[in-house]
């Protein structure tokens, strides 16, 4: 087989539909503005707020951070995409590769320990202080980061021994692992049985960890005599169980099928709910649901 070495893609993004790409500019752009504006704003409220420095907020920071990533990995580029250049790089594409699958993997660990910080308020509230201490909110956060940097690590570096020869038009609207090893010429099973292992232990594991610990929580949160009990400890367990379910479904929906099965239409309309809408969504969930956050911020705004 002939092969040529694939210096740049190109990234055809929405093109398909031109008529609609211009609605789609200012509708990305209002997305990334929200995202960025809205995640700074709750790691500056959080971060000059002393009464919000507990481990909670510590995991909310860090998935700011996250989102905050997440964004600037995508939308920067799908929107110059839009009304300019829609080639990447080679190493411009597995470099955004790199990021993103960082980035979700980093934010499905930490929905795993914020429902783990919500089990062990709500379950064991004398033993709280000790077992959420600052070092052991240190080592979960280093966890994750950790983790989910091996985890693209292995990723990347499987994508980047396979030979691209069939196309360099990458039929999506950034680069991401399903779409790449489509225009591969050469085997991807072993891709995509790494993709489809990571899928069941980081999206379907760790959502399994999640479900389980609410449970636990609504039995706690049944026994609670008072009704003004009960509500705050379902408001501060509603938004992220929201949150937790909008992101794993799209997530898995993604990466727990083969690269044959990936549908041009379909995946990139659940592409967008996880790389765009849910960072935009996160900071006013999580603010908008939170009395607490609500009035760290109109003190910082007064």
């Amino acid at each position: 087989m002939n092969q040529t070495q694939v210096t740049e893609f190109l990234i055809l993004g929405f093109s398909e539909i031109p008529q609609l790409e211009k609605l789609f500019f200012p509708a990305f752009l209002l997305l990334y503005m929200v995202a960025l504006s809205g995640n700074l704003l709750i790691m500056v409220v959080i971060g000059s707020s002393p009464a919000l420095h507990t481990p909670m907020y510590f995991f909310l920071v860090s998935l700011a951070v996250v989102d905050i990533l997440c964004t600037c990995t995508i939308l920067p580029k799908l929107l110059d995409s839009m009304v300019a250049d829609r080639t990447i790089s080679y190493g411009g594409c597995m470099l955004q590769l790199f990021f993103f699958t960082w980035s979700l993997g980093a934010e499905l660990l930490l929905f795993s320990a914020m429902a783990y910080d919500r089990y062990v308020a709500i379950c064991w509230p004398l033993r709280y202080s000790t077992l959420m201490d600052p070092r052991a909110c240190r080592l979960l956060a280093v966890a994750v980061w950790t983790v989910s940097l091996a985890n693209t690590g292995v990723h990347t570096g499987l994508l980047l021994r396979l030979p691209f020869c069939h196309s360099n038009v990458v039929q999506h609207f950034f680069c991401e692992i399903p779409p790449l090893l489509k225009l591969s010429c050469a085997p991807t099973r072993l891709n995509e049985a790494m993709a489809f292992a990571a899928d069941i232990i980081l999206a379907v594991g760790n959502f399994s960890v999640i479900i389980l610990s609410y449970v636990r929580i609504i039995v706690s949160v049944l026994r609670i005599r008072s009704a003004a009990g009960k509500r705050r400890a379902f408001s501060t367990c509603s938004s992220h169980l929201l949150v937790v379910t909008l992101y794993y479904s799209t997530v898995t929906y993604t990466y727990i099928r083969p690269a044959s099965r990936y549908s041009l239409d379909k995946d990139k309309v659940v592409s967008v709910i996880y790389t765009s809408v849910a960072p935009s969504l996160n900071p006013l969930i999580y603010s908008l649901r939170n009395t607490d956050v609500k009035a760290a911020l109109r003190k910082l705004l007064c």
